[in-house]
């Protein structure tokens, strides 16, 4: 029998833990986006969270989680996005120091929200070896404990709870939708989700040039990110060892989105909902407005994750 790097009661005692410091987003909904789903739609904004993403979360939960001792030391990952952020705030909020490694190629905008946290930032060389070793060795050196964007149980726990937000607030869903890089927000959402009602079916969403959950998900086995291109920047990580085997038994379907969908679908919300989404929020949305989505029989009410808002008003995607 596999064993979950997360369950219900984590999610629980991660509500319990993160109560208070992250925000309890809305669940919002749209008459316009209803007709064109074909079916009730919620959205579970965490384009309104503290840090602009549900990363806060899971980055909470696993700060507020150590004991005093390994906190003192402060935390480090690698991290050119939202995590990076998250990670920054949920330890200054604790009083502890943040190392962030962050490839010399990310926007200066992102370094600069990073450091207003009072994230320690360091930088790396722009490829996944040389953000491990360069997050490795400050753990070394200052005895950090390195908390990772998304393959972690307690960063997975923290991503539930958003789940378990929306299922207080919409008890009776019969799907939720998540969009799916590394898999932390989907995998939370299915311990949630599976958790309260064995009956919730769980799909991810994820942007056709970054589509390794979907291949790996074909297959039966983990097939690694190759060459990843697309517009949803967030969602361009490999699974996890911790996070697959969520995707590979309890997540029904992988929907597969393209470009010109996530666009659509993310100026839709901007107009519709006055609402600013990034371009990763985008693919879950255009996967339940999607042919393929459509189609299913028995889903009357769907939960959508609008993952973040993070974007740069000075390049607007279409």
């Amino acid at each position: 029998m596999t064993t979950y790097a997360a369950d219900l009661a984590a999610v629980r005692a991660a509500a319990e833990r993160v109560r208070g410091v992250v925000h309890r987003t809305p669940v919002l909904t749209s008459e316009t986006l209803d007709r064109l789903a074909g079916r009730a739609v919620f959205f579970k904004c965490e384009n309104l969270q503290k840090t602009g993403a549900f990363k806060y979360r899971g980055a909470t939960n696993a700060v507020r989680k150590l004991t005093d001792a390994e906190a003192a030391r402060g935390v480090v990952t690698h991290s050119s996005g939202n995590h990076a952020q998250a990670l920054a705030l949920a330890a200054r909020v604790r009083g502890v120091p943040a190392y962030i490694v962050m490839p010399r190629t990310a926007p200066a905008v992102k370094k600069a929200a990073v450091e207003g946290y009072g994230g320690i930032v360091t930088v790396c060389e722009p490829n996944l070896a040389d953000r491990e070793r360069t997050a490795n060795e400050i753990a070394a050196r200052t005895g950090a404990v390195l908390i990772p964007p998304f393959d972690h149980p307690d960063v997975i726990a923290g991503q539930g709870t958003a789940a378990l937000e929306l299922l207080e607030d919409v008890p009776d869903l019969d799907a939720v939708v998540a969009p799916v890089g590394g898999g932390g927000l989907v995998s939370g959402f299915c311990a949630a989700a599976k958790g309260l009602n064995p009956g919730c079916r769980v799909f991810a969403a994820e942007p056709l040039g970054a589509d390794d959950a979907a291949r790996s998900k074909a297959a039966g086995e983990w097939q690694p990110q190759t060459a990843p291109n697309s517009i949803a920047d967030g969602l361009l990580t490999s699974l996890g060892t911790l996070t697959w085997p969520f995707v590979r038994d309890q997540v029904e379907r992988v929907v597969v989105v393209t470009e010109e969908q996530i666009r659509q679908a993310m100026r839709l919300v901007w107009e519709r909902m006055k609402l600013v989404i990034e371009p990763s929020a985008g693919v879950g949305v255009a996967a339940v407005l999607s042919d393929e989505f459509r189609a299913l029989a028995g889903v009357r009410k769907v939960g959508v994750v609008l993952c973040g808002g993070n974007v740069s008003l000075d390049k607007l995607y279409w």
